[in-house]
């Protein structure tokens, strides 16, 4: 009876040994594949091409993806930086690389939920939506990684999906922009007022702000992040062409065509800027 009580014990402690073994192997591979994900993420440690940056991104979402997996619920930190890398990385592939439609808001989906998953992670989210709404939640969000990609790939989804656009989602939209705003108005080079400046020359109606509101946060985009191209686009395209301001379209058509002569400006944000300079090239040649 002593012995094999005894052996019984011993069982147990193997097993639980090998288990944490296995546990520890895991979690090293997960730990593994988030870091190499980030590596090829990184457009900045290795000259930026912009043909082998898809290759790239398609393979750190693979990696995200198969690491969330494996990641504990309650590893909270980790899995929201995987979720907002996500996000980031669907709506890159989607803006910079997809084409046929289907595929876009399919990409933008995925990144679309997995903001959204990210911001469930805080349970104050789901408390408040509980008792005061979804936008009320988007508003009292804290992580701005997480709403602002939120936003970005919601706007993005809903170019798909118009009556729910029209229903409120637009109003998110701008929920989530807003917020990231008023977290940190610098991130992603100014990306909350490079947002903001969009959706309210685009959508003011629909939001109820007055269309003149974008200018402010377009040049604020531009006082902050000088080299980041693409707020200047977007000035030209969704406001200044729309309100017939030809002339200063033109003129700033020309200054962001000479800022991205510059290699070194072109360097600071390789992927939004080899955009925005196919889009100044495209609108200068009146596309």
């Amino acid at each position: 009876m002593r012995k094999s009580l005894a052996w019984s014990v011993l069982l147990v402690l193997c097993l639980a040994g090998s288990m944490a073994a296995v546990s520890a192997t895991a979690a090293a591979d997960v730990g593994e594949q988030i870091a190499e994900a980030d590596r090829l993420f990184d457009r900045w440690s290795v000259p930026f091409n912009f043909e082998d940056y898809e290759v790239a991104l398609r393979s750190a979402i693979d990696l995200w993806t198969s690491a969330l997996t494996g990641l504990p619920e309650d590893h909270v930190q980790s899995r929201s930086h995987v979720l907002n890398r996500l996000s980031q990385a669907y709506f890159e592939l989607a803006t910079g690389y997809l084409t046929a439609n289907h595929d876009k808001e399919a990409a933008y989906e995925l990144g679309k939920d997995a903001a959204l998953e990210s911001l469930r992670l805080d349970p104050t989210f789901d408390e408040t939506e509980a008792s005061d709404g979804f936008r009320a939640a988007l508003r009292s969000a804290t992580d701005v990684e997480a709403i602002f990609w939120y936003g970005n790939t919601l706007g993005q989804w809903l170019n798909y999906h118009q009556l729910t656009a029209i229903m409120g989602g637009v109003k998110d939209v701008a929920a989530s922009f807003e917020r990231a705003y008023e977290l940190d108005e610098s991130y992603d080079g100014a990306g909350p007022h490079r947002a903001l400046g969009s959706l309210i020359a685009q959508a003011h109606f629909v939001i109820g702000r007055d269309r003149s509101e974008a200018v402010y946060h377009f040049e604020r985009c531009t006082e902050l992040a000088p080299d980041h191209l693409e707020a200047r686009v977007s000035y030209v395209s969704d406001y200044l062409i729309p309100t017939g301001d030809a002339d200063l379209a033109a003129s700033l058509l020309a200054e962001i065509l000479e800022l991205a002569s510059d290699p070194d400006v072109m360097a600071v944000y390789p992927f939004y800027n080899r955009i925005a300079l196919e889009r100044a090239t495209e609108l200068t040649n009146g596309g």
